[in-house]
């Protein structure tokens, strides 16, 4: 479970809009939506692989923060209300929301959900409610406050990382830096759950802006595991995937199958979820969601993290890899691992299966 009230006050300090439109690199919108100016047409615009549906037109933000004041005021909350508001709408008009609501009841609107709501409920929507940014620094700075360095808790910091766009890192780490009055980078080197060379790898993908690098891979040379790792940390996803099929070529399997053979190896492991991430970030979500179900038990904070980062960019494209790698599908999962609220608002997050 996520301990909100302790970093409530430091999430307020980042101003929700001017790292709101980072998120998104150009090509993960329709045509439409990236040369849009602004205004409601760019603040509705949803990522062609998004799984959320969008009401066009939608409510203007002040009348959805008067729809929730009213869904938390009286004797009981409407969660139901809350879901079918925040579940349908983008960042930058829950961004919109939050400002309205914060100026018309001089609350701020995480602050109020965080009182009426409570569980794996409240977790979900407040971390879907947050500017994305936000968001992954908080995700990233409980991962470095975990007791043990569990693959699946460095696997946030990969994510973070990775599976956005470059922009979507500075803004992470602007907004990390806003909160905790470090940097991510500094805390990563400085975390005592990682060894090197593990550490060194971290640091190196949460330091990384991938622009477009003059440097290459000698041709015909064989990839070691150094080479992998300064690969991934240094050269762009467009690099690191034609790098990627130029060793398949060459050498019948891909890296990653490779990796994967490496079993009880948590570098080897933490390179492929970095691989994935950059190139085919799909597969580490699907794996990220069928992970957090299996076993004794349900890692929420896993499932959930999976699912609210992924419903604005490609959820589509990740429950196309869930249903052909695990023959089930994510809503099934869902259904059987979870109930109430909860899974009513992962649900509405993952959308309708095709």
């Amino acid at each position: 479970m996520c301990c909100w009230c302790c970093c409530l006050d430091c999430i307020h300090n980042i101003p929700p809009l001017n790292l709101l439109f980072l998120h998104f690199s150009p090509h993960s919108l329709s045509p439409s939506a990236a040369s849009a100016g602004g205004g409601e047409e760019a603040a509705a615009a949803v990522a062609p692989m998004a799984s959320i549906s969008v009401p066009n037109p939608a409510p203007s933000p002040t009348e959805d923060a008067e729809s929730i004041r009213k869904a938390v005021q009286g004797w009981g909350t409407d969660e139901n209300a809350l879901i079918e508001i925040l579940g349908h709408r983008t960042a930058a008009q829950r961004a919109e929301i939050a400002v309205a609501y914060e100026g018309l009841y001089d609350e701020t609107l995480l602050d109020r959900l965080h009182s009426e709501l409570s569980g794996d409920f409240r977790s979900a929507l407040m971390l879907w409610t947050m500017d994305p940014a936000a968001r992954d620094a908080k995700l990233a700075n409980e991962a470095l406050k975990k007791k043990k360095g569990e693959l699946r808790h460095i696997w946030v910091l990969v994510e973070v990382a990775c599976a956005s766009s470059p922009d979507h890192l500075v803004a992470v780490r602007k907004a990390y830096r806003a909160a905790y009055a470090s940097s991510l980078e500094e805390d990563v080197a400085s975390c005592s759950l990682f060894g090197d060379p593990l550490r060194r790898f971290l640091v190196r993908l949460v330091s990384s802006y991938r622009y477009l690098h003059d440097a290459v891979v000698g041709r015909g040379q064989a990839l070691h595991g150094d080479d992998v790792v300064r690969i991934v940390g240094t050269r762009s996803k467009a690099q690191v995937a034609a790098t990627l099929e130029r060793y398949r070529q060459e050498h019948g399997k891909g890296i990653d199958e490779v990796l994967d053979g490496r079993r009880g190896d948590q570098l080897a492991a933490v390179l492929k979820a970095a691989l994935w991430c950059l190139t085919s970030p799909e597969k580490h979500f699907a794996e990220v969601i069928r992970t957090s179900i299996l076993g004794l038990g349900t890692d929420e904070e896993m499932l959930t993290r999976g699912i609210v980062s992924r419903a604005e960019v490609d959820m589509e494209k990740v429950k196309e890899e869930y249903k052909v790698r695990y023959n089930t599908t994510v809503t099934a999962d869902v259904r059987g691992d979870t109930s109430g609220y909860y899974m009513n608002t992962l649900l509405t997050l993952v959308g309708p299966e095709k």
